[in-house]
């Protein structure tokens, strides 16, 4: 008798899985996917038709280094990354995005970057 063993998907893996089935980011509209680990937020720009990457920001870009010393909390520098994706967006002539939580609850740190890429001008 063998032993088989499975895949284990964790409850963020399968709001991901669930999620990402029904959005896709065009040149037009791309997706603005965030991610966010204990002690850092990443957010990118993914055109999913030619399957690259237009820009990504993160609190370790060393262009936002200054802001970021300047930021208490975790909360705050994931708005600024907020911020700081709206502008390369701008810069790109995107206007409108998808917006990809990537799992991850709307809440605290995600709901900051999104307040701030709306704040910079980007629409979802």
């Amino acid at each position: 008798m063998s032993i088989r063993k499975v895949k284990k998907y964790t409850s963020r893996d399968k709001r991901k899985i669930r999620i990402r089935k029904k959005m896709s980011g065009t040149p037009e509209q791309p997706r603005l996917s965030v991610y966010r680990s204990l002690n850092h937020m990443y957010a990118q720009l993914i055109d999913d038709t030619r399957g690259v990457a237009l820009g990504a920001v993160s609190t370790k870009s060393k262009a936002l280094a200054s802001e970021m010393s300047a930021a208490s909390g975790k909360v705050a520098k994931a708005h600024l990354v907020g911020k700081a994706i709206a502008e390369l967006a701008q810069s790109k002539n995107i206007t409108t995005v998808v917006f990809d939580r990537n799992g991850f609850l709307y809440h605290g740190r995600i709901k900051a970057v999104a307040e701030g890429a709306r704040e910079g001008g980007l629409q979802f």
